[in-house]
């Protein structure tokens, strides 16, 4: 293991190597995405929606393994959950449910944020619900 992965918990290395939803949703009724021109790390969200509810949500990202974890952890925290609760999901939510991130690549938990609130707010768009 190189220095690099030393600075990442288990849990942040769990989800880069074994990344949860993966891949893009079929049909889907919002897509997100976010980028940070300087690191280079761009993520894609794709949400289904279904009563108000994330029944799916996928993403692919092109970018570190940090902003590989926080894209999976962020899936897992919002699907099965109502809009108005994923909503609520931020950026060091996403950090805390992966055991912490070095602060230097925090800004990945903020990219993941981003691509979830745009997804979400392409749903809205779509549907006619515009916040």
């Amino acid at each position: 293991m190189d220095a690099t992965c030393r600075v990442y918990n288990d849990k942040v290395m769990d989800h880069f190597r074994n990344p949860r939803n993966v891949g893009e949703v079929e049909n889907p009724d919002g897509i997100g995405q976010a980028g940070n021109p300087v690191c280079g790390d761009i993520m894609e969200l794709s949400i289904k929606v279904e009563g108000d509810v994330i029944k799916d949500v996928k993403f692919k990202t092109f970018g570190c393994g940090a902003a590989i974890a926080t894209s999976s952890m962020v899936t897992e925290l919002v699907k099965n959950k109502r809009i108005d609760e994923a909503l609520t999901v931020s950026n060091k939510a996403v950090a805390e449910a992966l055991g912490g991130l070095p602060p230097i690549k925090m800004h990945c938990s903020v990219l993941a944020e981003e691509a979830l609130k745009a997804a979400i707010e392409d749903y809205r768009k779509r549907s006619g619900k515009a916040a």
